[in-house]
């Protein structure tokens, strides 16, 4: 006996549902109103038709977006002009500091820990460590911004910079934050997207899932997935690094851009979860 195909239409609006429940949650939280969020996803439906057929232009195209996403031609043509192209928030040269010191084993000590850096002089200092990512900002303006976001300290008595974080997430800094969450998420969303439609070479998407835990399990896994995220950390800098320069010298277009990452969410169980388990 054939079993049916779940119905595909389903399926999208069950994800779309997940999907969407934490983006109102943070709407609501930052007082931001349902027709402003719908004001948003007009504008994502129309960059998303454009890009489907980047080629168009004029009166047809827009009557072609208006067909696809179902918006009126008066509301494609007024998004048209008021939305310029979005562009990728770019790391600040401080954040490329952490994450080339958090990153390089040769800035570590023998435990494997970011160890103080002299903050002049040849390698390894700080100062040498800062102009290796950039030479238009002085060093001193790049520890004066690692001091400000609480990601290092100055030590005075001894003339180095220590860390004091392990990880870059400016929690006081909202901007940043929400670029963060633009940025990251907003890539692996991409990346997942991209998988489901088929249309490109596939990215590395994949989790991990787990329940019935209790809360010092918990407690230990986290600490196992922080451990592997700096394992891949050291791993991958130095070689993304060295892959850049050979590029450079071998003049190269360089014209892609690579996010990794690595996630950990939990949280109680509920019906979903137990319902929806896999034997």
């Amino acid at each position: 006996m054939k079993t049916a195909n779940p119905d595909p239409d389903k399926a999208l609006t069950l994800a779309l549902e997940r999907l969407l429940a934490p983006l109102a949650g943070l709407c609501l939280a930052h007082g931001l109103s349902y027709q402003a969020a719908a004001e948003l996803l007009k504008r994502a439906y129309v960059h998303a038709a454009r890009a489907a057929q980047p080629d168009g232009s004029g009166k047809r195209d827009v009557s072609r977006v208006s067909t696809t996403t179902g918006l009126t031609r008066r509301e494609v043509t007024r998004i048209t002009r008021e939305v310029a192209a979005s562009m990728v928030l770019r790391p600040s040269p401080a954040t490329q500091v952490f994450t080339r010191w958090m990153g390089n084993k040769r800035l570590h000590d023998k435990r494997g820990r970011p160890r103080a850096l002299k903050r002049q002089g040849p390698a390894p200092s700080f100062e040498s460590l800062a102009r290796s990512v950039t030479r238009d900002v002085h060093p001193r303006s790049l520890l004066e911004e690692l001091c400000r976001l609480g990601l290092a300290r100055l030590d005075a008595k001894t003339d180095s910079v220590v860390l004091v974080r392990d990880a870059f997430v400016p929690s006081d800094d909202r901007s940043r934050m929400f670029g963060f969450l633009g940025n990251n998420v907003g890539d692996h969303l991409a990346a997942a997207v991209s998988n489901v439609l088929g249309k490109s070479e596939p990215h590395l998407e994949q989790a991990i899932f787990a329940d019935e835990l209790s809360l010092p399990s918990l407690a230990k896994v986290r600490k196992l997935v922080v451990a592997q995220w700096k394992v891949l950390l050291t791993a991958l800098v130095p070689e993304i690094q060295a892959l850049i320069e050979s590029d450079r010298k071998a003049r190269r277009a360089a014209d892609q851009r690579l996010r990794v990452g690595l996630y950990s969410y939990h949280a109680p169980m509920g019906r979903t979860e137990k319902d929806g388990k896999e034997s």
